[in-house]
Formats: C-alpha cells, sequence, structure tokens
C-alpha cells in the first residue's frame, strides 16, 4: 500500500511538473494570437515604411505614444532595470530610467531639423548638411545598433524557456524570432506601429499585476539597506546614462523612424509623453531587482524574483517579457528595411515595389545575423555575450553624435566638423570594449569619474564627449581655404 501511494504521490508530482512546464509555452501561444489578431494581414507599400494607413492617414498621438514608449521597454531594459536596482538600490532603477531623456533630446533636435529644413530622415538631414559619405558612416554605425537589439532581446526572451544553450531556450529563440519576422515581412512599420498598440495596453495590464504581488511586501517589511557605495555606484551610472542621452537616441532608428511619420509638433509631443510613460515603467520594473535584494536573492532578478512567488507570477513576467521583447523585434526589423531599402541608397519620392522587396528581404538577413552572437556559449565562454554591454559600448561609440546633430547650427559647420567629431567617439568606445573583453586596462585611472565599476565607463563618456565637442568645434573654425583640399561642401542649412 505504501509503495502504491509513493507511486501515486510521485506520479502526481510529474504531472504538475509537466503542467507548470508548459505553461510558459502557452503564454507564447496566448501572446502570438493576440499579436496576429492585432496585426493588419496587408499594408501598402508607403504605410510598410512610413506608418500611415492604406489611406495614407498618419497615425494618431496616441498611438505614436504607445509605439515609442513600448518599443523602447526591451525586454534586455526590463532585465537591466531590475539588475542594477538589485546591486544598486533606488539609485540603479533612476540611473536606467534616465536614458528616458532620450526621447526629449530626440524630439526636441528632431523637431528644429524638420521645421527648419523639412529632411524626411536623419541620414537625408546628414547627406544635405556633411555630404553623403557622412551619412553612410551614420548608417553603418546605426546598423550595428539593429543588430545588437536582435540578440539582446530574443536572449532575455529565451532565458524564460529553460538555461542558456538548452534545448528549451534555442526553441524558444527560433520560435519569437520566426512569428515577428512573418508577421513585419508583410507589413513592416504599419504593422509595427498597431501591434505596439496593443502590447503597451498588456504591458500596462502585466505590470499593474506584478505590482500587486510586490507592493504588499514592500509595506510590510520595507525597502532592503544598500551600502553607501552601492548606492553611490548606482548614481555613477545615473550619471553615465545622463551624459549618453546627448547622442543615445539618434543612433537608435527604432525611436528616429517614429519622428518622422505624424506632423512635427505631434511628434514632439508624443516623444514627451512617451518618454515619461516609458521610464516610468522602467523604474517601477526595477523594484523587481530591489525585491531580490530584500530576499537575498543571486542571479538574474527578473528570472529568480517571480520564481519565488510561484508560476503566476512568473507567468506574468514571462508575458511582459515576450511582450517587449516582440514589439522591439518588430520596429528593429521595420527599421532595417528601411534602412536598407530607402536610408542607404538615399531614395527620395515615394516608395517603389522594388524598395518593398529589398526592405523584406533584408529584414530576413537581421534576423538570422542578429541571433548568430547568442552562439558565443559554444566559443568556450562562461555565458553568451553580456545584455547591458548592448546599451553602454554602443553609446559611448556614438557620443559624436551630440555635437552633430545638437550643434549642426554653428557657422562653418561641414564635413570636417562632422568626422572630428565621430571617429574620436568610435576610438572611445572601441577603447571600452577592448577593457572589457581583455582586461587591460587602456584608460588611465585618473579618467574614472565617480564609483563603482561603472566609474571608468562613466569618466570615459563624460571627458570623450566633450573631446568630441571641441572637435565638431574646431572644425568650425578652420578657415574655409583649408577645407577646400577636402572638395566641396554640401549645401548647409
Amino acid at each position: 500500500d505504501n509503495i502504491g501511494i509513493c507511486k501515486g504521490i510521485t506520479s502526481r508530482n510529474q504531472s504538475g511538473r509537466m503542467i507548470e512546464n508548459s505553461l510558459p509555452w502557452l503564454v507564447m501561444l496566448a501572446y502570438a494570437v493576440v499579436v496576429w489578431r492585432l496585426a493588419p494581414k496587408r499594408s501598402s507599400v508607403a504605410g510598410f515604411f512610413s506608418g500611415g494607413s492604406e489611406k495614407g492617414t498618419p497615425p494618431g498621438l496616441w498611438l505614436l505614444v504607445a509605439s515609442a514608449a513600448i518599443s523602447w521597454i526591451f525586454a534586455k531594459s526590463i532585465a537591466n532595470a531590475a539588475s542594477l536596482a538589485q546591486a544598486f538600490g533606488l539609485s540603479g532603477s533612476i540611473g536606467y530610467a534616465t536614458y528616458y531623456l532620450s526621447f526629449l533630446t530626440a524630439g526636441v533636435a528632431i523637431y528644429i531639423i524638420r521645421t527648419r529644413s523639412g529632411d524626411a530622415s536623419l541620414p537625408a538631414f546628414l547627406a544635405r548638411k556633411y555630404g553623403a559619405t557622412c551619412a553612410k558612416l551614420f548608417i553603418a554605425a546605426i546598423a550595428i545598433r539593429l543588430f545588437n537589439e536582435v540578440w539582446s532581446n530574443t536572449k532575455v526572451a529565451g532565458l524564460y524557456f529553460g538555461t542558456e544553450g538548452s534545448s528549451g531556450y534555442w526553441i524558444a529563440v527560433i520560435l519569437v524570432t520566426a512569428f515577428t519576422v512573418f508577421y513585419s515581412w508583410r507589413v513592416g512599420l504599419r504593422g509595427s506601429l498597431l501591434t505596439d498598440g496593443g502590447q503597451m495596453i498588456l504591458a500596462a495590464v502585466l505590470l499593474g499585476g506584478g505590482m500587486i504581488f510586490l507592493l504588499p511586501e514592500f509595506s510590510a517589511r520595507g525597502l532592503p539597506k544598500f551600502t553607501p557605495a552601492a548606492s553611490a555606484a548606482g548614481w555613477t551610472f545615473a550619471g553615465l546614462a545622463f551624459v549618453q542621452v546627448f547622442s543615445y537616441p539618434f543612433h537608435d532608428p527604432v525611436l528616429t523612424d517614429r519622428a518622422f511619420i505624424t506632423d512635427p509638433k505631434t511628434m514632439l509631443k508624443g516623444f514627451v509623453l512617451a518618454g515619461l510613460i516609458g521610464g516610468g515603467f522602467i523604474f517601477l520594473f526595477g523594484f523587481i531587482g530591489i525585491y531580490g535584494k530584500l530576499e537575498g536573492l543571486s542571479g538574474n532578478p527578473s528570472l529568480t524574483v517571480p520564481a519565488g512567488f510561484g508560476v503566476v507570477m512568473l507567468l506574468i513576467v514571462n508575458a511582459i517579457m515576450m511582450t517587449s521583447a516582440g514589439s522591439t523585434l518588430d520596429s528593429t526589423f521595420a527599421s532595417t528595411a528601411k534602412l536598407s531599402a530607402r536610408d542607404w541608397p538615399g531614395a527620395t519620392g515615394a516608395p517603389t515595389e522594388r524598395q518593398f522587396w529589398s526592405g523584406r528581404r533584408a529584414l530576413i538577413v537581421i534576423a538570422v545575423l542578429g541571433n548568430l552572437p547568442l552562439l558565443s556559449i559554444y566559443l568556450g565562454a562562461k555565458a553568451g555575450p553580456a545584455i547591458i554591454a548592448a546599451t553602454t559600448i554602443s553609446g559611448t561609440m556614438v557620443m559624436g553624435l551630440a555635437p552633430i546633430f545638437l550643434l549642426a547650427f554653428l557657422p562653418g559647420a561641414g564635413r570636417l566638423s562632422f568626422h572630428l567629431a565621430f571617429w574620436p567617439g568610435i576610438l572611445f568606445g572601441a577603447g571600452l570594449t577592448l577593457e572589457g573583453a581583455t582586461g587591460v586596462q587602456i584608460f588611465p585611472a585618473w579618467v574614472d569619474f565617480g564609483a563603482g565599476r561603472y566609474a571608468d565607463d562613466f569618466g570615459v563618456n563624460l571627458y570623450g564627449l566633450a573631446f568630441c565637442t571641441a572637435g565638431f568645434a574646431a572644425g568650425c573654425l578652420i578657415p574655409k581655404r583649408l577645407k577646400a583640399a577636402f572638395g566641396p561642401e554640401p549645401r548647409t542649412v
């Protein structure tokens, strides 16, 4: 009898585990059904690139707000905000939310560009202001950004279905990528905008559900204590983020493409609202990490904390990650299509059927190539590429974009100014990359600014931005007769 009872208990436990293991896949299926219902089944060629309806109507204010906000609530950003908050407390959560000031920087700068010169994209502005070569260098830089967006989001989503490298992990990565490619291939930016609206509502509901679990715990137990050193390190990261917001948004076409699909006033208002909403979301997600500290948990808090609350909380966070990863991926694919078919060749006028198919091919290529870094786990590394590096390193490499866009109005600004700002930023970013990869200190200790692990990054970005800005200004001051050696300048603003 006892043997029979034990077998029955074992059988029920196995059945319970099977049901629990299948639930994340049911969440993925439910997510796919919802998104499929939201996505339009067809789009005009113009709507594929610009997001307008088949009648040519641009998106309204709140669709723009929802799309811009959810496209920046990346799966990787949620994971990073939770990890920083677990390590540094509220200063870490505020630090990552600081990146959302990028909406204000981009909104104001692009509003001025559109109202003064009428350019239809940032590459078009650069080609007119600094020349075609400078525009192509910029496009190459943002192509790297789009490449990073693919693996950094599919990796986070995959980790909810198994440990890195497991069969569940890889199946989830493939399914999330393939499903997003399928509907993005059909409708491009138009589909991204419409699905973003539903994904934003879903994310808000899910976040509210997560807070229902967390807030009573904080109310009863209070916030955990963090050492002054940990808090100072968090504020150092916040300083790093603040320095980067002057350049960071310009190399993200997921954000900047949305700045050209409505009239300038609607865009500016929408970007301000999207920044406030997106930053608020990220700040609240940080409480997942703070709770991880309260419980003394180790590892990725966006995984360990939900698991500690049981299957319901885990499924809520799983759905949030699916939503955020999917919204960012479809935006990345739409931006890649436009970048390759419209921006790189400098196309003007109405988009053509040929550009439509060219964009579709590029979308598939970035989906495949963008996931290749996940294979680095099999090359002797302890884990795949670090997700937060996709933010801090790429943000460092494009620091020179700040004066290129924000100081373009200076008299004498031209191609030389562009190069004297752009290339130093690339070199500073490459130096940080080598430091992280080799462990060899490239920048002297006096460069460090602040405290903790991000003092080096903060110092490099602070001094680097000053250096790039000085280079840009120097390019403005060099006499025209010396600039003539580089050939005639393009028409200026």
